[in-house]
């Protein structure tokens, strides 16, 4: 597929969708923001639950709302929190794009905001239908993956072939994001040996570093009881499996949450918090929240891969679902895009599936819906972390 369409952007890459965003800057303002998103599939709700204002969870709010596939943002405050949601405002704003405030206790309670909030996105899905498209390239795609409800077959079937997947996308120009630094405990000089210089090595020395201290500080490594039912019986064994996704070229850089590629190729994503003099929990608390962390980062979708079985999707970004065990495609199939278990079953090679996947990222590109999108999935999670942009990795 050489011809795909995007939306233009004031700034950026094109889209490959065109969503007006509602955007609650409070646990307080949720409800408004969800009832007003229900105008429109085009309309959808994120938000950040903490009354208490976070620089990372305001950074994420402005890059979600500037993402590529967004074309217009309201903000919907109740109108006491820490969140300074004109600071929001003016950033996004910056960016050419249309950016309303909605402040519930101005604005006279629940139901007059809803009101008002849907006339705004109303005018804002009206603006944005004439967004011009344009031709969207190979190498202007980032694609960003994740892994979830893993099991034995995630390490020997799904995780491999997107790695074959993201080798034909860097190849072809695109960028390519690999998250999780918690699941590449145990690998770190294997990891280092694919960097790209020995600047970007110890770049990845010190971020699996870091992410080995964390799961000691906060006593929990990223295994659950699943993947261990499943087959997995040590944080290195998941680990070897899940480095697998980024397939075998060369490590670019090393990037944070919200912080975008410097090139073209691939990058892994740091999305443990930096030492600080709060313990924030988990680093990534479910899914959802690295494949937002992912969003964040510009990912125009997020290809994601299970064993046990996932039905998570996203907002702003469709996830892309691999399922590498027979079985539980055979269950949850309506859940999944690609059969990656076929590999297991002797149906169809690494490869096969591995081009595969990367056809069905240029199909989503094109517009076609994810099984996530079609049921209508639009998970999320932000959550309170720290996270230096400035700091040395």
């Amino acid at each position: 597929m050489d011809h795909i369409l995007g939306y233009a952007r004031p700034m950026g890459v094109p889209g490959i969708r065109n969503y007006v965003v509602c955007i609650h800057t409070v646990e307080c303002s949720s409800f408004v923001s969800q009832r007003i998103a229900e105008i429109d599939p085009r309309v959808q709700s994120v938000g950040f639950p903490g009354c208490y204002k976070n620089e990372y969870a305001s950074r994420l709010m402005v890059a979600l709302a500037t993402h590529a596939n967004v074309g217009a943002a309201l903000l919907v405050s109740l109108g006491c929190e820490g969140t300074d949601a004109s600071a929001l405002a003016e950033a996004i704003r910056a960016t050419g794009r249309p950016v309303e405030i909605l402040r519930i206790q101005e604005a006279g309670g629940t139901e007059s905001s809803i009101v008002q909030g849907r006339q705004i996105v109303a005018r804002m899905l009206a603006e944005i239908e004439t967004t011009p498209r344009v031709q969207l390239r190979i190498s202007d795609l980032i694609v960003g993956t994740e892994c979830g409800g893993s099991d034995g077959t995630s390490g020997i079937a799904a995780n491999p072939a997107i790695g074959h997947a993201f080798d034909l996308l860097v190849d072809a120009g695109a960028t390519a994001i690999i998250e999780e630094t918690l699941e590449m405990v145990g690998c770190r000089d294997i990891i280092a040996r694919r960097a790209a210089n020995p600047d970007v090595a110890a770049q990845l020395s010190r971020t699996i570093e870091k992410a080995e201290q964390f799961s000691q500080q906060v006593g929990q490594f990223s295994i659950a009881p699943g993947n261990e039912s499943g087959g997995l019986s040590t944080i290195e064994e998941k680990s070897m499996g899940a480095f697998m996704k980024c397939g075998s070229r060369n490590i670019s850089g090393v990037i944070k949450v919200t912080e975008k590629p410097s090139g073209k190729g691939l990058f892994v994503l740091d999305s443990v918090p930096d030492p600080s003099a709060f313990l924030f929990g988990y680093s990534n608390p479910n899914d959802s929240e690295g494949i937002l962390d992912l969003i964040s980062s510009g990912a125009h979708l997020v290809v994601f891969a299970t064993g046990r079985g996932s039905v998570i999707g996203s907002v702003i970004a469709p996830v892309l679902k691999v399922c590498g065990n027979p079985k539980t495609y055979a269950r949850m199939s309506g859940d999944m895009d690609v059969n990656a278990g076929r590999i297991i079953t002797g149906e169809a090679t690494l490869a096969e599936v591995g081009r595969e996947i990367y056809e069905a990222i240029l199909a989503v590109a094109a517009g076609k819906l994810t099984a996530a999108e079609v049921l209508g999935h639009q998970e999320y999670c932000i959550p309170y972390k720290h996270q230096n942009l400035c700091a040395n990795l």
